[in-house]
């Protein structure tokens, strides 16, 4: 109810505001500039222009059993001249209507649907009307290779070069929604190709499982589907983790003990996160090969069952022994 009165305020406002001599005046100058603007529209819609069109293009009536291998250009880039008055359905429509070719078997040479530049000119006619000039049209002609041969199955090879951001980890293979694709020629497929790679994708600083999707390289002569996949990258942040390792002696003489002060070190390490109620495999040995005469101290030496540890350190690099003789 507000707002409905608060309208009739105003209505009344501009009513009593034009009955007076100011507002006739506005009123008469508004009513010349509309008539004004009606007839520069009027000339200008019948004087001759120059306009360029992106015109949308649809190959129709492709039978089943055909596969299209060229890339079909998606528009044509069109320059047109007529009057405004037959160019105005363009030049004011949301979007440009389709220019539709019917696959027909008159256009159909050597594998080949083909348009020449004079037949593309009159289908272009008969799209923007009789009197419109076809100034250019980029392509100019059309060559679109397809073929009625079955398609080769054959596998997909990832191409990436990714990284983590530091104290993260890849904690497993990189993926893709389809591990092969089907690849049409309209000559025969070689027997040596057996698979076909993504385009190169590097990447730098994850943080995060991720997908990408990605084109598999193009093969001169041939058409792939489908012709992108969508990889995954599994990304986990990596977490400190401290174990006790028992030092074990290896290469001992038989009749001799090495015995080991301390016997034991402390191991730290990052794991990904959801290894982390895992216990790897960690070694750390002690061999008697490696004494040196004349240091009381011998190296220690690690050993891991997993890939996937990061950033691992001892809390010593040697230990004190004795070299017992054992009594028979």
């Amino acid at each position: 109810m507000q707002l409905k009165a608060t309208a009739g305020q105003w209505l009344s406002k501009l009513t009593k505001g034009a009955r007076t001599s100011t507002g006739k005046n506005v009123l008469l100058y508004m009513l010349f500039v509309a008539v004004a603007f009606f007839f520069w529209m009027l000339m200008s819609l019948d004087s001759e222009i120059q306009r360029e069109f992106d015109v949308p293009l649809e190959i129709t009536d492709i039978p089943d059993s055909i596969t299209v291998i060229s890339n079909v250009p998606v528009s044509l880039s069109v320059s047109v001249k007529g009057k405004g008055t037959q160019l105005v359905r363009y030049l004011w429509a949301r979007s440009t209507p389709s220019l539709k070719l019917r696959f027909d078997s008159r256009h159909c040479v050597n594998s080949n649907f083909n348009y020449t530049r004079q037949q593309l000119d009159a289908r272009l006619r008969d799209y923007f009307g009789a009197g419109v000039q076809i100034v250019s049209c980029r392509p100019d002609s059309l060559h679109i290779a397809y073929t009625s041969r079955p398609g080769k199955r054959i596998k997909v090879a990832i191409n990436a070069d990714i990284t983590p951001e530091l104290q993260y980890i890849i904690s497993g293979p990189i993926t893709a929604s389809t591990d092969s694709v089907t690849i049409y020629s309209n000559k025969p497929i070689p027997k040596t190709l057996t698979h076909v790679s993504t385009e190169p994708i590097v990447r730098s600083g994850l943080r995060d499982t991720t997908r990408y999707k990605v084109h598999i390289h193009p093969i001169a002569g041939m058409r792939t589907i489908p012709d992108m996949i969508t990889i995954t990258v599994p990304v986990e942040p990596l977490i400190s983790k401290k174990r006790t390792v028992i030092v074990e002696p290896v290469n001992v003489p038989v009749g001799y003990n090495l015995i080991l002060f301390p016997s034991k070190v402390e191991v730290s390490y990052l794991v990904p996160i959801s290894e982390y109620q895992h216990e790897s495999r960690i070694n750390v040995y002690a061999d008697y090969n490696a004494i040196r005469q004349g240091q009381a101290r011998m190296p220690l030496m690690l050993s891991l069952g997993s890939t996937e540890l990061r950033s691992i350190t001892m809390d010593r690099d040697s230990v004190e022994y004795i070299l017992e003789k054992v009594a028979r």
